[in-house]
């Protein structure tokens, strides 16, 4: 293979990430690399994320491509890419995470706390809205859609006075200069496998892109996932799900949400990370799902805004 052709999503963001990753791989395998650019439903609909049918919003049509060998490589942000398993296609690499935090970013330098009475915060994201009506039920939550420079141009232009989006995005643009808070992720934590990036190709061509996986990340993002799945809840369902690698320890914690905030249900296990047997992210993420299962989570995923 003389170019390895890499599909990514059209805005500012996949560019640059996926920009990244064909450094990357030209670094580990010397290969000369092409971005083929390819429009998601996603990128078509401007309905609210939580009514457009949020699993495989923005990867259906990039793995479309890749099937049908119109690039050899796909990269997606983790956070949208369907926890279920493609028969034909697998997440051979995901790369070092980035900051998986949520920032805040608001007028006047204001945090989330010192936010007035009333003011208008946007986000796209249920799990977002729901953890925005449990900290501060006196806010106007906004649901918006568009690119990071459309939803900061709504707190420039005093439409909004606030918005939130990925620390990771915005680190990989160059614009952590427009961020008030971040927001701590042990107390707000975010979409299981935020801030990692899933490097897919077809099955039984692992060898194309696989000295770029990152053990400790895939170890904490597929606990992150597994949660979710075993939830049988959508990537754009109120869960958030934090999971680190620590002094030999693989530590999970999960949060389900209500979508208006009133209710929230926690649990956090560990495991030793690595093992010799067994798989430590699906036997951790095992746990903490029964246990929010156990207190009734079903019950909160399976609610529509």
């Amino acid at each position: 293979m003389t170019t390895l052709r890499i599909g990514t999503r059209g805005s500012t963001l996949a560019l640059t990430q996926t920009g990244m990753v064909a450094d990357d791989l030209a670094d580990a395998y010397g290969v000369t690399t092409e971005l083929v650019t390819i429009t998601t439903d996603g990128d078509r609909s401007n309905e609210p994320l939580s009514r457009a049918g949020g699993t495989g919003l923005f990867t259906g049509a990039l793995r479309d491509a890749l099937l049908a060998g119109e690039c050899d490589v796909i990269v997606h942000s983790l956070k949208d890419l369907p926890t279920a398993p493609h028969d034909q296609l697998v997440v051979a690499a995901m790369p070092a995470r980035e900051d998986p935090r949520d920032a805040l970013i608001a007028r006047d330098g204001l945090t989330l706390d010192k936010l007035p009475a009333g003011a208008r915060v946007g986000t796209g994201s249920p799990r977002r809205m729901a953890q925005l009506r449990a900290r501060r039920p006196d806010l106007e939550v906004v649901d918006i859609r568009g690119n990071v420079d459309t939803r900061l141009g709504k707190v420039a232009s005093g439409e909004l006075d606030a918005v939130i989006l990925a620390a990771a995005g915005l680190t990989r643009i160059g614009r952590t200069d427009v961020v008030t808070e971040f927001l701590d992720a042990d107390r707000w934590p975010t979409a299981p496998g935020q801030g990692a990036l899933a490097v897919e190709v077809r099955r039984g061509e692992e060898d194309l892109v696989d000295r770029l996986d990152h053990a400790e990340t895939r170890a904490a993002v597929e606990a992150e996932r597994e949660v979710l799945a075993l939830l049988e809840a959508g990537c754009s369902a109120p869960v958030g799900a934090r999971a680190v690698v620590d002094a030999g320890l693989l530590l999970l914690s999960a949060s389900v949400y209500s979508l208006d905030g009133t209710t929230t249900l926690t649990s956090s296990h560990a495991t030793g990370w690595p093992e010799d047997e067994g798989d430590p992210s699906r036997e951790v993420a095992a746990s903490v799902a029964r246990e929010l299962l156990d207190a009734g989570a079903a019950g909160l995923t399976g609610e529509r805004p």
